[in-house]
């Protein structure tokens, strides 16, 4: 199966150049970017963005440019339209991927390990639409929020019909939550396919397999890049 990597990250950004900010001396991009460069089996690379220095940086560590519409790189822009144009162009180039790797420009809490592991369960059972990184937590679990009712009191998201929730976190059913630092997608069961996938993120489909991993984050402001920092140096992580 042919895989490709897709570099992702826009520029006009809360925290002026978040993707392209020093960390441990190299532009933050340059971590999800190496993980995929060496990993075995990705053979292309491309970068989506608006944004000439993330090309720029990108470039630097091999990919090829996609310079992303203006529409396509505003707050309010779905992920997956940058991912189809993304697509297309490397269809123009002659590239047609079976498994696209879409790697987030804005996390360094990434391992080329991970990557391998979504690469291999999709190479292992081609019914598995997508595969990424996922952290659990109990404490946020979906059974335990709640939201605003018309008269401003509090009301659970669900309708539990006289069913007894326990209090104890640990008492509730695994609960997951995306990293969002790369997805793994097979493009047959996902943007190729007509099949509805499961909401927000539909376009991962409906065959998701997790990697459990632990204090995962992006960067969303200064202390962030810090904490990227403590991790890449407590893990170990080297190119």
């Amino acid at each position: 199966m042919k895989v490709a990597a897709l570099l992702t990250g826009r520029g006009n950004n809360t925290l002026k150049d978040k993707n392209v900010l020093p960390v441990l001396g190299k532009p933050l991009l340059y971590y999800p970017a190496m993980a995929a460069k060496t990993c075995p089996g990705i053979t292309e690379f491309y970068c989506s963005s608006d944004c000439e220095k993330i090309l720029a940086a990108a470039s630097e560590c091999g990919y090829k440019p996609i310079k992303r519409p203006p529409e396509l790189a505003l707050p309010t822009a779905q992920h997956v339209d940058a991912i189809i144009h993304g697509l297309n162009v490397m269809k123009s180039d002659g590239v047609e991927p079976d498994i696209l790797v879409v790697l987030l420009a804005n996390s360094g809490i990434i391992k080329r390990e991970w990557v391998q592991q979504s690469i291999q369960f999709i190479i292992d059972n081609p019914e598995v639409s997508a595969a990424c990184p996922v952290e659990k937590d109990q404490d946020h679990h979906p059974y335990r929020a709640k939201r605003l009712r018309k008269d401003g009191c509090l009301e659970p998201f669900f309708d539990f019909a006289g069913q007894k929730i326990s209090t104890n976190r640990q008492d509730l059913c695994d609960c997951f939550y995306f990293c969002h630092n790369f997805w793994t997608l097979n493009l047959k069961k996902t943007i190729y396919s007509n099949e509805q996938g499961q909401p927000p993120w539909g376009f991962m489909g409906n065959n998701i397999k997790p990697i459990e991993v632990e204090n995962c984050f992006d960067v969303h402001d200064l202390d962030d890049i810090v904490k990227t920092e403590n991790w890449l140096l407590e893990n170990e992580i080297k190119y």
